[in-house]
């Protein structure tokens, strides 16, 4: 039977530590609900002594959720743990999380005080919690800097005194991969009591390297790891629970060990923390950001496209995505292309696709990405369906706040190239006065509507318009990245419905 690694989550805690970060009490209710779902085994609720909020943000998660434990967290004094024991009444699996600094630094310039009074108040910190809670986590701060032979009695004594979990924290992200590990293993060889404890890691990410110590940390007998939705938290962050989870999930040759992490919960979850705490994703993100299962080079289109595998070492479905992500660029090749078209039910022939793929790299040159719309009308184009009594070949409009708006146009009708020019109440109202010229008809315009296909300023602006020809309605619709243009397409093309 596999063994577990309990996860322990600290967005609402740590994680709201992140400079910007700031929930009320009911968001932070509404994450935890989500944590618990995803499957966490402790939930650390928030620091109760530190405000009203924070207290009162315990009470309601620890009213809220049933699965998790709910953890507190507290430095090593009685009224902390006073506050936090009050905070945690009802909480059906309460834990207190107590603790002080290990590493000298701390302990001179933090405290002012000795390894011997700051052994002693550690100690005295787990037995009085100890007459409320049963379990007690105890965290030894700065342990990434601290001296191996002090932190070993630390946890001895602390795992003495009763504490159920201690907490090995490389709390400034300090410590090399091997460094940790061997700082983890050393643990386990020098405290004669070590297994009346599960032994925690909490790795912060000052210089990249979270993710990896918290990993080799499990591998050398640390059974918790302590982490956060998106890797947030406090200056570079926290290890983030997505990536521990799937590097376990990925790499069971490597550390066959199991979690209670439903993952296909994990896209939900890590969007709902980045919307309520207002700190977006970075594209690049392992896991969850939003390029993680993009592909927009062509020799990667086309070798996932032949096989997942060949790019891809986590099937999308697994963390809650639909699927893996085409991105068509002016890298892509005709593979991915095709694949595209025939998603939208456009079946080309060879010499149709070498066309449609000339237009694209000419559209993809000016548009960092091409979008469904643009495939649609860049296959419209190159496919047949340009087979109309008249054509725009040439458009030209003036508009401003200090310029009369005028418009002119060069239209192919029934064969003849024909001109014409007008202005108006602005650019596109003008074109449709030049069209109008052009096919000899004033028509009547009932309905007009633009969007956008996309976002960002090179996007494809889609234009329908509805035109009254004989009491009938006649719609047309036109896509470009110029407004304008998208207009006189969406009228052109409701013309030749009736002309």
């Amino acid at each position: 039977m596999k063994q577990k690694v309990y996860i322990f989550d600290t967005t609402l805690r740590d994680g709201e530590q992140s400079p910007g970060a700031k929930l009320n009490t009911s968001e932070k209710v509404t994450i935890a609900k989500q944590l618990e779902k995803l499957g966490v085994d402790v939930i650390e609720a928030g620091f109760p002594i530190s405000s009203p909020g924070d207290f009162q943000s315990v009470i309601e998660i620890s009213k809220s959720v049933k699965t998790p434990i709910v953890c507190a967290l507290t430095r090593a004094l009685k009224g902390d743990i006073d506050s936090a024991v009050q905070a945690l009444k009802y909480a059906k699996r309460p834990r207190i999380h107590t603790g002080i600094g290990a590493s000298d630094i701390h302990i001179e310039h933090k405290f002012h005080s000795t390894r011997e009074k700051i052994l002693a108040q550690a100690i005295e910190a787990v037995r009085y919690s100890k007459k409320f809670i049963s379990d007690i986590e105890f965290y030894a701060e700065d342990a990434g800097r601290a001296d191996n032979k002090f932190l070993s009695k630390m946890v001895y004594e602390v795992i003495k005194a009763g504490a159920t979990v201690v907490n090995i924290p490389d709390t400034t992200g300090y410590c090399f991969p091997e460094e940790f590990g061997d700082k983890i293993r050393y643990l386990f060889k020098a405290v004669p009591n070590i297994e009346h404890a599960t032994i925690s890691v909490h790795c912060h990410n000052d210089l990249g390297m979270a993710t990896a110590n918290t990993l080799i940390g499990i591998a050398n007998g640390a059974r918790q790891a302590e982490v956060t939705m998106n890797g947030i938290g406090e200056r570079a962050g926290n290890t983030s629970l997505e990536e521990i989870v799937m590097a376990m999930y990925t790499r069971k040759d490597y550390l066959s060990y199991g979690t209670g992490i439903h993952t296909k919960e994990i896209t939900k979850t890590s969007r709902m923390v980045s919307h309520l705490m207002g700190i977006p994703v970075q594209p690049n993100k392992a896991i969850v950001g939003a390029n993680a299962f993009a592909h927009s080079s062509g020799i990667h289109q086309d070798g996932i496209l032949k096989r997942r595998e060949n790019y891809e070492i986590i099937d999308p479905l697994i963390i809650g995505l639909d699927e893996s992500k085409i991105i068509l660029t002016a890298r892509s090749g005709r593979a991915a292309l095709r694949h595209k078209l025939s998603l939208l039910n456009i079946i080309v022939t060879e010499e149709e696709l070498d066309k449609i793929y000339q237009d694209f790299i000419a559209l993809a040159d000016r548009k960092k990405e091409i979008y469904e719309e643009d495939l649609q009308y860049l296959a419209g184009k190159n496919t047949g369906s340009q087979n109309v009594k008249v054509k725009l070949n040439l458009l030209h409009a003036i508009s401003g706040n200090k310029n009369i708006p005028t418009a002119s146009v060069k239209l192919l009708v029934n064969g003849k190239d024909v001109e014409a020019a007008s202005t108006g109440d602005g650019a596109i109202d003008a074109l449709f006065k030049a069209i109008d010229r052009c096919v000899g008809m004033k028509n009547t315009l009932k309905e007009f509507y633009i969007s956008a296909v996309t976002v960002g300023t090179d996007a494809m602006a889609r234009v329908n318009v509805a035109l009254l020809h004989k009491k009938q309605l006649y719609w047309g619709v036109g896509t470009d990245t110029d407004t304008v243009v998208s207009a006189g397409k969406a009228y052109i093309e409701a013309i030749n419905k009736f002309i």
